[in-house]
């Protein structure tokens, strides 16, 4: 029988992650390109640890369900990551992926990505395990060298990092429904998340995949609000549907955490 996968969708602050959780989801995603954006900025390593573990602090401060956090390169060498590592069990979080890129970083789904070396990764996920005080965190290996490298490269990594210690692997950058299947295929046995939005959840569990990041969730918000925009400047009004024409359902949510956390 299928392991069960967890869905976990994007966001980037604390009302998208209460929200998430009052849907009823198990788990949300803390998205890099999320952060670098709510700055006002793209996801091309403008943004470090300073911002990304703050950040991380206000999403599990907001929910209690467990918070997959996103960590970049770790922002340096073994050192810098060791200190990653420490910042974000500070923050709270469950778990976290670093990846393999060169620094300074590209969104996964961007051209122009380039990796490290596979040994130099590999040291750097010991010196993540190593750093962890808390065994139940979730160190999750990244690797972005399918794009510039091809799926040999990309492969081996992920079978390294795994041997290395990594709980978990993540390839990104799977751009059709066959890179999901080949990644599945080639990589059973080892657990692996998946960032997508081309498969559902069954199918994505089928696979074999534990953990579903939904990139879909953060591309229908910029769409509806760049709409909504749209929609205010054209017609000077905003259509709200039944139930939305008032800040009460917001305000209960938020207040809802305040009270749960003071009891």
């Amino acid at each position: 029988m299928d392991a069960e996968l967890v869905l976990a969708p994007f966001v980037f602050d604390g009302v998208q992650a209460k929200l998430a959780e009052a849907a009823g989801f198990e788990a949300v995603y803390m998205s890099g390109f999320g952060t670098a954006a709510s700055f006002g900025l793209p996801d091309m390593g403008l943004i470090a640890l300073g911002e990304m573990a703050a950040n991380a602090t206000r999403i599990a401060s907001a929910v209690r369900v467990p918070v997959v956090a996103d960590a970049d390169t770790g922002y340096g060498n073994e050192t810098n990551v060791a200190h990653t590592v420490a910042a974000y069990e500070r923050a709270g979080v469950a778990a976290l992926h670093i990846e393999d890129q060169e620094w300074p970083k590209r969104c996964g789904f961007l051209e122009g990505k380039r990796v490290i070396a596979q040994e130099d990764m590999v040291a750097k996920l010991k010196a993540a395990i190593a750093a962890r005080s808390d065994s139940g965190l979730v160190i999750i290996a990244r690797s972005d060298a399918l794009a510039p490298n091809g799926w040999d490269d990309a492969l081996s990594r992920a079978r390294a990092y795994r041997a290395a210690g990594a709980d978990m692997v993540f390839l990104d950058g799977l751009k059709t429904l066959a890179d999901i299947e080949r990644a599945a295929t080639e990589l059973r046995g080892i657990p692996q998340l998946l960032n997508s939005w081309l498969v559902t959840p069954q199918e994505a569990q089928h696979l074999g995949f534990q953990l579903y990041i939904q990139l879909a969730v953060m591309l229908r918000q910029f769409a509806a609000f760049r709409d909504t925009l749209t929609e205010l400047r054209d017609t000077g009004r905003v259509a709200l549907g039944p139930g939305d024409e008032s800040v009460q359902p917001i305000t209960d949510l938020l207040a809802n955490s305040v009270s749960t956390a003071e009891r």
